[in-house]
C-alpha cells in the first residue's frame, strides 16, 4: 500500500511537470503567433492542461477501470470551476470576458448536458464519441476565426522560429513526462481503490481528479494573481469543454466502456449544476468576487463529502 502511495506521488508530479512544460511551450508558442490572450486560453492552454485527463482516461479505459476514466473527467470539471476558479477569486477577483459568456460558457453548458444525456444509457460508445468529437471540431473552427489579435505585434522571423523549436522540445517532453505519469497514476489507484473498498469511480472523483486538474490550479492561479482573467477564465471553460468532447469522445471512439449508473443521481447533475452556477454569475455580476470564490471552494468540499458518503 505505502508502494502504491509513492508511486501516485511520482506519477501526479510527472502529470504536473509535464503539463508544465506542455502549457508553457504551447501559451509561447501561440503568443508568438499573434493569438489572442483569450482565444489562448480557451483553446491552446486549455488542451494542454487537460492532456493530463486524457491520457489518465485513456489509459484507465484500455486497463478496463472505467470508473476511473469518467470519475476523472466529472471531477475535474467540478474542481475547475469549484476549486480553481474559486481559489483564483479568493487570490483576485476575477472579471469574466463578455465573449466567454456570449459565446464559450453556454457551449461549455451545453456540452456537459449533451455528455450527461449520452451516459444515460449506462455507456459511451462508438456514436457518442464521434458526437462529442465533432462538438469540439465545431468549437475549435470558431476559436481559429477570431483567433487574430490584430493589435499584437509579431516577433521577428528568425527569433520566431528559434522560440517555437524551443517550446517545441519543451511540449515533446512534457508528453513524454504526462504518459509516464498517466500509467503510474491509473495503476496505482486501481490497487488503492480495490484494497481500500473505495471504488474507482470516487477515486477518480477525488484523488485521480484534483491530481490531473493541478495543471489548471497551477496555470489560472498565476494568472490571476497577475491580473490575466480572460487567460485564468478561458483555460477553464476551454479545459472542461476539451475534457467532455475530446477526452470522452477519444474514450468513446478507441474504447467504448460502461457508465456507472450510480454516477447519475449526484455526480452528474452536480457538474452540471456548477456549470449553471457559473453562467449565472457571469450574466449577473459579469465577475467572481472573492465571497463567491469562498462559496465555490465550500461547495467543492461538500461535493466531495457527499460522493464519499454515497
Amino acid at each position: 500500500m505505502v508502494i502504491e502511495v509513492g508511486i501516485l506521488f511520482i506519477g501526479l508530479v510527472l502529470l504536473y511537470l509535464g503539463s508544465e512544460f506542455l502549457v508553457r511551450g504551447a501559451a509561447s508558442t501561440a503568443i508568438l503567433l499573434s493569438i489572442k490572450p483569450v482565444i489562448v486560453g480557451l483553446t491552446v492552454v486549455a488542451f494542454a492542461t487537460s492532456a493530463p485527463e486524457l491520457l489518465v482516461s485513456l489509459v484507465a479505459s484500455v486497463k478496463g477501470a472505467g470508473g476511473i476514466s469518467v470519475g476523472n473527467i466529472l471531477g475535474s470539471n467540478v474542481i475547475n470551476i469549484a476549486l480553481v476558479l474559486g481559489i483564483s477569486a479568493v487570490i483576485q477577483p476575477v472579471t469574466i470576458n463578455r465573449q466567454i459568456t456570449r459565446f464559450e460558457l453556454p457551449y461549455m453548458l451545453a456540452a456537459s448536458v449533451i455528455f450527461w444525456v449520452l451516459c444515460m444509457d449506462g455507456h459511451i460508445g462508438y456514436e457518442d464519441g464521434a458526437l462529442l468529437i465533432a462538438i469540439l471540431v465545431i468549437f475549435l473552427l470558431f476559436g481559429i476565426r477570431n483567433a487574430k489579435d490584430k493589435n499584437s505585434q509579431k516577433a521577428p522571423r528568425e527569433r520566431s522560429f528559434r522560440a517555437i523549436a524551443i517550446n517545441s522540445v519543451m511540449m515533446v517532453a512534457g508528453l513524454i513526462g504526462l504518459a509516464k505519469g498517466a500509467d503510474m497514476v491509473v495503476r496505482s489507484a486501481i490497487v488503492m481503490a480495490r484494497s481500500i473498498g473505495l471504488s474507482e469511480a470516487f477515486i477518480g472523483i477525488s484523488v485521480v481528479a484534483l491530481g490531473t486538474s493541478l495543471p489548471e490550479l497551477a496555470t489560472s492561479a498565476v494568472a490571476s494573481s497577475k491580473g490575466e482573467s480572460d487567460l485564468s477564465v478561458g483555460n477553464i471553460v476551454g479545459s472542461n469543454l476539451f475534457n467532455i468532447c475530446l477526452v470522452m469522445g477519444a474514450v468513446g471512439l478507441l474504447n467504448p466502456m460502461p457508465v456507472e449508473k450510480s454516477l447519475m443521481t449526484f455526480e452528474f447533475p452536480f457538474m452540471v449544476f456548477i456549470a449553471v452556477l457559473l453562467a449565472a454569475i457571469a450574466l449577473g455580476k459579469g465577475k467572481i468576487g472573492k465571497k463567491s470564490g469562498i462559496g465555490f471552494i465550500l461547495l467543492f468540499f461538500l461535493y466531495i463529502l457527499i460522493s464519499y458518503l454515497k
